[in-house]
This record gives C-alpha cells, sequence and structure tokens, in this order.
C-alpha cells in the first residue's frame, strides 16, 4: 500500500507554523534563562534519550526526551527548551531517518509545545509571584507537564490522521489512553527532580539521568508487554477461525459421503441455540450449545458406507460402531484447544435420562444440561426430516413422541421449552430440510472472528452442566 503524501498546502502551513514559533522564540529568547551548563546536561539527556529510544512494530517510539524537555521549560525558559527539541529531533535524525515531511512535522511540533508552554509556565509564576519554594509552583510544573503532552501528542496525531484519512480518536484511545499511568508518574518524577535541582542545585540534576533512564525502560517494558498481550489476542481469535474452518472442512467431507448429515448438523445447531435462548441460558451457552450441535455427529467419521447409507436392519455390531460416535467425535474436538466444553457435550449427546443411554449410562443430572438440550433437537430432526432413512413424521405427530419419551430418554423441562418454540413458530423453521449448514457455521465464523481474547477462549471458561 502506498504512503499518503501531505498536499503542497498542507506543507507550506507547516513551514509557515515553524517561521511563527522561530519568530516567538527570537522575540522572547531575551528574557530566558540562558544557564549554559543547565542547558548542556539537559540538551545531551535529551539527545541521548531520543538516540536510544526504544521503538515497537506498532511504531511507538519511547524516549524519555519530553522529561529533559519539561524541565529546560520550568528552568531555561520556552525558547531553550524549543532549541533543545529541536536539536533533539535532528540529531535523532541520524538514527531515524524519517521522511522529510515526517521530519518537518516533528521540527515543528517539538519547537512549538516546549516554546508555548515554556512561556505559558513562566507568564504564570511571574504574574502570580509564586516562589520555587511553594508547593504551587511544583503544581504548575505537574500542569505544564500534562500542557505539553496534549499539544506534542495533538499535533503528532493530528499529522497521522491526516495523512492515513484515520480517527483522531481511534488514536487517542489506543496510543494515549494507555500511556496515560505512566505519563503521570512521569509528571510527578519531573516535580520530584526539579524540586531536588531547587534544594540542592546542578547535582541535583545528574540524578535525572538515572530517572530518565530507568523511566525510558519502564515505559518501553509496558508498551512492549502491551503489545505482545494485544498480538496474543490477534493470534487466539486466528487460531479461533482457524479450529472452526478445520472442524467445517470435516464436516463437510463427512457430508460428501452421508448428504443428510450437514443439514441435520444445521438443523439441531438452530435449534438447540433456540432452546438455550428460550430456556434464558446466557448468550456464551447459547454459542456453546451452537458449536457443539454442529459438531455433535462428526464422530460418524469412523462408520462405513454401509452403516451410514444403509436401508436395511443394522447388525449388533453395526450398533456397537455407531454407539462409539460420540466418543470418537469427543475425542476429536478436544485436541483442539479450548474445545474441552464442547467435546463433553458432544460425548453425552445420546445420554438418556433413564441412565439407558450411551457411551457412559449417565443419569438425570448427571447429564450436561447442553447435551440434553442436543438430545431434544436431534430426536425431533430425525423423527421430522425428510432426507432421513425413515418414513418422516409430522410435527405434530413428533411433539407427541417428544412428550411420550419426556422424563425417560429427554429431559421433560427441555422438550416443553422446545414445543413451545415449535407451536409458537419462534424458530424460522419447523421441519428441518430448511436448515442451511453454510449459514449457521457462517454465524459461528463470525463469533470466532470478532469475540474479543476472553471471548475466544469461552470453551474454557463456560461450564456445560
Amino acid at each position: 500500500m502506498t504512503e499518503n503524501r501531505p498536499t503542497h498546502a498542507a506543507i507550506g502551513a507547516q513551514i509557515a507554523g515553524l517561521l511563527v514559533a522561530v519568530a516567538v522564540a527570537v522575540w522572547t529568547a531575551p528574557s530566558a534563562d540562558w544557564d549554559l551548563l543547565l542547558f548542556a546536561i539537559l540538551l545531551g539527556f535529551s539527545v541521548f534519550s531520543d538516540l536510544t529510544a526504544i521503538t515497537t512494530t506498532s511504531k511507538v517510539k519511547i524516549s524519555g526526551s519530553f522529561l529533559a524537555l519539561v524541565l529546560a521549560m520550568v528552568f531555561l525558559g520556552g525558547t531553550p527548551a524549543a532549541l533543545i527539541g529541536v536539536l533533539t529531533i535532528l540529531t535523532g535524525w541520524l538514527r531515524w531517518r524519517d521522511d522529510w515531511h515526517f521530519l518537518l512535522n516533528n521540527v515543528l511540533t517539538y519547537a512549538t509545545f516546549p516554546l508555548v508552554t515554556g512561556i505559558l509556565f513562566h507568564e504564570s509564576v511571574t504574574s502570580n509571584t509564586v516562589s520555587r519554594s511553594e508547593p504551587a509552583f511544583y503544581v504548575l510544573i505537574f500542569a505544564v507537564f500534562l500542557l505539553a503532552l496534549a499539544i506534542n501528542f495533538t499535533m503528532i496525531a493530528s499529522y497521522s490522521c491526516y495523512l492515513d484519512r484515520s480517527s483522531f480518536w481511534a488514536k487517542v484511545r489506543t496510543a494515549l489512553i494507555p500511556l496515560l499511568p505512566s505519563e503521570l508518574a512521569a509528571a510527578l518524577m519531573a516535580c520530584g527532580v526539579a524540586y531536588l535541582y531547587v534544594q540542592v542545585g546542578i547535582a541535583g540534576v545528574a540524578l535525572f539521568g538515572v530517572v530518565l533512564v530507568t523511566f525510558q525502560y519502564l515505559l518501553g517494558a509496558l508498551l512492549v508487554s502491551q503489545q505482545r498481550a494485544e498480538e496474543l489476542a490477534l493470534r487466539s481469535k486466528q487460531l479461533a477461525s482457524f479450529q472452526v474452518g478445520m472442524l467445517s472442512a470435516m464436516l463437510r467431507t463427512l457430508d460428501l459421503r452421508d448428504q443428510m448429515t450437514a443439514r441435520h448438523s444445521a438443523a439441531v445447531a438452530r435449534y438447540s441455540r433456540a432452546i438455550a435462548q428460550r430456556a434464558g441460558y446466557s448468550r456464551r451457552e447459547e454459542e456453546l450449545v451452537h458449536i457443539a450441535a454442529l459438531l455433535h455427529d462428526i464422530g460418524k467419521f469412523i462408520l462405513p458406507d454401509r452403516i451410514l447409507k444403509a436401508n436395511v436392519p443394522l447388525t449388533d455390531e453395526d450398533w456397537m460402531l455407531i454407539k462409539r460416535h460420540p466418543q470418537q467425535g469427543a475425542r476429536v474436538v478436544s485436541s483442539l484447544d479450548g474445545y474441552g466444553p464442547v467435546a463433553e457435550i458432544i460425548l453425552a449427546h445420546h445420554e438418556r435420562i433413564d441412565g439407558k443411554g450411551y457411551p457412559r449410562g449417565l443419569v438425570g443430572d448427571d447429564i450436561p444440561e447442553l447435551a440434553r438440550i442436543i438430545s431434544v433437537a436431534d430426536t425431533y430432526d430425525v423423527m421430522t426430516a425428510r432426507d432421513s432413512y425413515r418414513t418422516p413424521m409430522s410435527s405434530y405427530d413428533a411433539i407427541v413422541e417428544l412428550r411420550r419419551v419426556a422424563g425417560k430418554q429427554l429431559d421433560a423441562r427441555f422438550v416443553e421449552i422446545f414445543i413451545e418454540l415449535l407451536e409458537g413458530k419462534d424458530v424460522s423453521f419447523q421441519h428441518g430440510e430448511a436448515a442451511d449448514f453454510e449459514k449457521e457455521l457462517a454465524l459461528e465464523s463470525r463469533i470466532a472472528e470478532t469475540a474479543s481474547p476472553d471471548e475466544t477462549t469461552r470453551f474454557q471458561t463456560t461450564t456445560a452442566s
């Protein structure tokens, strides 16, 4: 992608702004305190900090030069501070080699905010006759630090937004707000170093060097840590999306062998989500039962075609294979990171309330609730679907059968909730032939792609019982 370039008008405006800053600096220079030793020390600290700054992959540069500039504004004045800022940027260019228009914007910024805030600070001190021994002096230092930070960020971020046509408030959220705690700490450090300078003189500024290097290192570590957390969140989303895609590919492959499988899985997923929603489960639990229902028959990979496509009575050996598919499906799904609760539901979706189900013969409340929901949806769709290998029932007859086995095979509570949905036509299809596997799968994929880090690992934190 090609980088946006500034217009001639924008460049002209920056040059004009820089000329104004130079004119103001020259005009106010005589009133500044040109303590050359302090000037040289602060310039050295600022340049050293900029040359050794830490950069992140998001192109944020972590430098402690701002602290040196604030002290220069306070003890030297606006013009010396602006000169330190400009010399810092020009020297730093030897390392960073920014494009000329970025260099121009940086020079303008580092000439403007030290000059403006330095002048304002000294005007406030003079007009209010604040001495260096008063607490108000250090309150003003804290305030001028924050004002300088605001001007600095606004000028740099606004130019970046102008170039890439992005939102300024997005920059505030992503670049400024995460740094505010550390910047407030830096403002307090500036007050502390200023106090030392007032008390012991130039020797106090020597300690500033240690403070500056320490602050720069800690701030860099903070942002690198935050950046790694963001990268981990991105990888989690990508992993979740990849896993859903891989599982969907497996189901599509199974569907090539048995064309009713994908449609049946979509119908059971749609029904199960509707039951969970009506039953008052959380959004996370709705998503959990939906993905488990989509994958509940994935263990049928182990079944040979003569069983999958059988239209003749099955042997006892065939039934033994069929009863293994929940275990096989759970084994496949549990191998994926974070899908343990999904696997547990898949394992239990053929258990019965009376304990006569398989594979573990669980009874009543020992069966995960979300698995009991899938059992109701699965039973109804098998009875009513027109693509099954048996004569389909009407919805009315299927409801009669659901009530007959409620409390024995199926959970009576979920049976009644489902019947309410069917009779109220609160689901988009009463017979499963309208179920669209691709649509249901797309829903799950969108969840994986847009979820927050906590949500992408939701199957690790959501209980299934």
